[in-house]
């Protein structure tokens, strides 16, 4: 279809917007009147393809957020709320959304953009590739016995202080790649609930020194025993990491099992002294995918040794042309070169690289990816790094 019409939505257009994904997303939508004016007064970046008698066929979300890289933060666009009505599916309506999106995003000073997919492969079509993002452990809190925690659990409940909360988080983030920072606000959305109703408890381990961890689990009814399976949690270093364990361990009588994620950089069964270590069941999230929205933005920002020069050579960007060429990398500086590179690789390669998803040995096996020369240099670059992201949109 190529009289297909894209653009921001504006008013109650976000309206039918969320028809489209309550339709696709299995929603239900119990208050329309209310929610008409609710969308009419928001200001999300929502984008909109519309057929040729106007009526809007798809829509994508384009979130706001600022994420860590080796340090530092950078303007990460979220993509959400991909969908479209059944009788416009295979019309090229998202294609066309995406085609006006990801130009708009690096024009706005976008770094990257990150989606949680239905579909890997249909992504792909668009610059995005995978992360495994977090590793997820399953095991009986029998594990756990021997671990102790001594201090002070609190439990939260609404109108509690959140900024301990948020203050642990951006510490535990600090070290952690394409964690998204969080203000108090976005902190709340994480705490609140009612936990006799919810069953969402959130605690704030406390020692001598002060708040050492925050864990916030589900409680999932399940037969025979039930699971509790934590939703967010962050520690200060060691003595907030054992705080986690320790209390976690308070509950051999309460559950079956425990489901706990950490950062890809942290193996739990290297950490546990455990005589049941072999009923840890281990996997990893795969369902995230990154894509690089400003290549010299990505490449000033991320780590490099001191006194690390190289030249990267990026292609096969078909929605943001800027992003293509030949790129000289000399610490915070990138510049335009015609020199022969030292590294060739498509954008979604340099995407998964630049994040820490994967070290050069392993990009090196990728049909996109090809070292020239400087490999000693490229191998301090491109390292594995710590990845977890435990916000949603």
């Amino acid at each position: 279809m190529n009289d297909i019409e894209v653009r921001l939505l504006q008013g109650e257009e976000r309206f039918d917007a969320d028809v489209i994904s309550t339709v696709c997303f299995h929603g239900k939508i119990q208050d329309p009147e209310t929610r008409k004016k609710e969308a009419a007064e928001e200001t999300r970046e929502d984008w909109g393809a519309f057929s040729a008698d106007g009526t809007l066929m798809a829509h994508i979300i384009n979130n706001k957020f600022e994420s860590r890289l080796d340090g530092s933060l950078v303007k990460n666009g979220g993509i959400g709320a991909v969908s479209t009505l059944p009788e416009y599916r295979e019309s090229g309506a998202i294609r066309h959304i995406f085609g006006k999106l990801l130009p708009e995003a690096y024009k706005n000073g976008e770094v990257i953009s990150t989606l949680y997919p239905f579909n890997h492969a249909f992504y792909r079509k668009f610059g995005y590739d995978t992360l495994v993002h977090r590793n997820t452990y399953e095991f009986p809190p029998e594990v756990l016995r021997g671990c102790r925690f001594t201090g002070t659990a609190e439990l939260w409940k609404t109108g509690d202080p959140v900024r301990p909360y948020t203050d642990l988080y951006t510490e535990f983030i600090s070290g952690i790649n394409l964690a998204i920072r969080r203000d108090d606000e976005a902190m709340l959305r994480h705490l609140k609930g009612v936990y006799y109703q919810d069953r969402k408890f959130c605690y704030l381990l406390s020692d001598e020194e002060g708040p050492a961890a925050y864990v916030i689990w589900q409680d999932i009814r399940h037969d025979p025993q039930a699971i509790l399976s934590v939703e967010d949690l962050a520690f200060s270093g060691r003595r907030g990491f054992q705080a986690v364990l320790g209390f976690l361990a308070r509950f051999t009588a309460d559950y079956g099992t425990i489901r706990l994620s950490l950062p890809t950089g942290i193996e739990l069964l290297s950490l546990i002294r455990s005589p049941m270590a072999y009923d840890i069941k281990k996997s990893v999230s795969q369902n995230y995918m990154i894509r690089v929205i400003n290549v010299k933005k990505l490449l000033e920002a991320i780590r490099k040794p001191d006194g690390a020069e190289f030249v990267i050579r990026v292609d096969g960007d078909e929605l943001i042309p800027e992003n293509n060429g030949i790129f000289r990398v000399s610490g915070g500086t990138v510049e335009d070169t015609d020199e022969a590179p030292d590294l060739a690789v498509s954008g979604r390669a340099l995407g998964q690289m630049a994040a820490g998803g994967m070290d050069l040995s392993e990009a090196m096996l990728r049909q996109d990816v090809e070292v020239c020369s400087n490999e000693a240099v490229l191998r301090q670059v491109f390292t594995r790094k710590s990845l977890m992201i435990e916000d949603y949109f």
